[in-house]
């Protein structure tokens, strides 16, 4: 099959289903310029003192903070800073969809806000939010873009005003758990859906990976630049940019729709 009929097939499953759940990855932040980890351009190729594993891992964090945060803004805050890092056509589309009734839920891996910029409600961060930071000692939240600018343009360990804590990011390190609420969220979400779409993910890491397991139904869509270890497992899979197919399908939809 090919591209356009692809999209075209995706877009008569959007206009028919009040119940779809999506499942995204780095790829879907990488067309707003946020780089992922394990492109050939990505954080895991490129050379720091430490490997960027090290660097994110809880252990790192508790020991080296000041080279953990010197990495973690250069990194992971400087792409938002940009001005030109703006919510992109997927997250576009998928907000227009939430807001239709169509799409219940956004399971993400990404932790940079971009899906609720863009109008997203229903959001579960697997791996946690750069816009959400917590003081470890007297519990004081530093949350949304301010708190992200705050910490991106300190040189130092950010502190709480209010007792001189140290600042942590509500981002998910190596050796943590991943928060249970959620992952039951995304499972239930996912346990329920019509329509699965999983764009923009490798679908190497787990547990993460592994909620492709609880889906049930019989419309799988797997979108990625790149094969996945599961496209044998998919209904339907579409090797192009993530933007791109779902504005296209949104658009398929909206004739589908008027036929």
């Amino acid at each position: 099959m090919e591209d356009e009929e692809k999209i075209s097939k995706l877009g008569e499953i959007i206009a028919g289903s009040s119940n779809i759940v999506f499942f995204g990855g780095a790829g879907v932040s990488t067309e707003s310029g946020i780089p992922d980890f394990r492109s050939v351009d990505g954080l895991y190729n490129q050379k720091y003192d430490y490997p960027p594993e090290t660097i994110l891992s809880h252990t790192f964090y508790e020991r080296k903070p000041e080279e953990f945060f010197r990495f973690y803004r250069d990194k992971l805050l400087g792409p938002l800073m940009d001005p030109k890092t703006k919510p992109n056509k997927a997250h576009m589309t998928l907000a227009k969809w939430e807001k239709e009734g169509r799409l219940k839920a956004v399971v993400t891996q990404n932790i940079d806000g971009l899906h609720q910029a863009a109008g997203s409600r229903n959001v579960m961060e697997l791996h946690g939010s750069v816009m959400r930071n917590t003081c470890e000692r007297c519990g004081k939240h530093y949350n949304g873009m301010e708190a992200v600018r705050m910490i991106a343009q300190s040189r130092e360990v950010p502190v709480c005003g209010e007792c001189g804590g140290r600042i942590k990011p509500d981002v998910v390190l190596y050796e943590e758990s991943l928060d249970m609420d959620t992952m039951e969220s995304a499972v239930s979400f996912i346990r329920n859906a019509d329509v699965l779409i999983i764009g923009g993910t490798s679908l190497a890491v787990y547990p993460a990976a592994g909620l492709i397991d609880y889906y049930r139904g019989n419309k799988l869509i797997l979108i990625n630049k790149s094969t996945t270890p599961r496209d044998g497992q998919a209904d339907l899979v579409i090797a192009m940019p993530i933007g791109e197919v779902l504005s296209a399908a949104d658009a398929a939809a909206g004739l589908k729709g008027r036929a």
